[in-house]
């Protein structure tokens, strides 16, 4: 089958939702525990809305210094001590964990120690391995769209995408239920203003979508079958279209 034929069969998928056509919507575990990482940042801050539109109330936070964490992360949420970077602090982290959602980064900007070897590789890697070993049903992670290109200008800077991308490997090796999400160029807008365009094998030139609408995809997968195993890219699609959710997922392919 040709690449065009299976993106637009992707679409499909996500196009505008027409009366009768629509699945019924994917109803998220709602009342199980879940993890999130990268939690304090601005991605991080989009999962944890999502988290809360949708209606789950058992949330936990992976985060260095609880004290500091507090102030970005708000009231409601139980925050917990550890580092990806130290396989030994996680396995307390992940006890009673029913879901993973992950949005870690590397940001050398702010602390030198934070490399992309270091984070997105093997921290993504000790995160997935401990995930497992809780028994963990589902870790959604975070990636980026152009991950598979070695020029991509973001290998200039500690070869970030190369080490993202063997932080997916690990994740896919690590056998706990997995779903890998690759956004376009990260928005701080409020999100639920476009459709979402989605493609798989890593094709899409570029193309940018809000930090709130990367969130709304996780969370929607979060607990989903129909999510499980994949691997796929976003961006924003035409502005007042909505998201067909019930076919969003069924239509992707499993990872090989």
């Amino acid at each position: 089958m040709k690449i065009r034929t299976i993106f637009a069969s992707l679409l499909l998928g996500v196009a505008a939702a027409t009366a009768g056509a629509a699945d019924a919507p994917v109803r998220a575990p709602t009342a199980g525990l879940v993890l999130v990482v990268g939690a304090t940042g601005r991605s991080g801050a989009a999962l944890l809305n999502a988290l809360k539109a949708q209606g789950f109330t058992r949330v936990r936070a992976l985060v260095r210094d609880p004290a500091t964490a507090r102030a970005k992360v708000g009231d409601g949420i139980e925050l917990v001590r550890g580092d990806v970077r130290d396989p030994a602090s996680l396995a307390a982290a992940l006890g009673g964990v029913d879901y993973v959602v992950s949005s870690l980064g590397s940001n050398t900007f702010n602390d030198p120690t934070n490399s992309p070897e270091k984070v997105d590789y093997e921290g993504v890697r000790n995160l997935a391995t401990a995930a497992k070993a809780a028994g963990v049903k589902h870790y959604v992670q975070v990636s980026s769209l152009g991950v598979t290109n070695p020029q991509h200008p973001l290998n200039r800077f500690g070869k970030v995408m190369e080490w993202k991308l063997k932080g997916e490997s690990a994740l896919r090796a690590s056998g706990v239920p997995y779903t890998i999400v690759r956004p376009g160029g990260l928005g701080d807008g409020p999100g639920g203003k476009t459709g979402i365009t989605v493609g798989q094998g890593d094709t899409m030139a570029s193309g940018a979508i809000d930090r709130a609408d990367v969130g709304t995809v996780c969370i929607k997968a979060l607990g989903n079958p129909a999510a499980f195993g994949k691997t796929f890219e976003i961006v924003a699609g035409k502005p007042g279209e909505s998201v067909e959710w019930g076919r969003f997922f069924a239509a992707l392919k499993s990872d090989v």
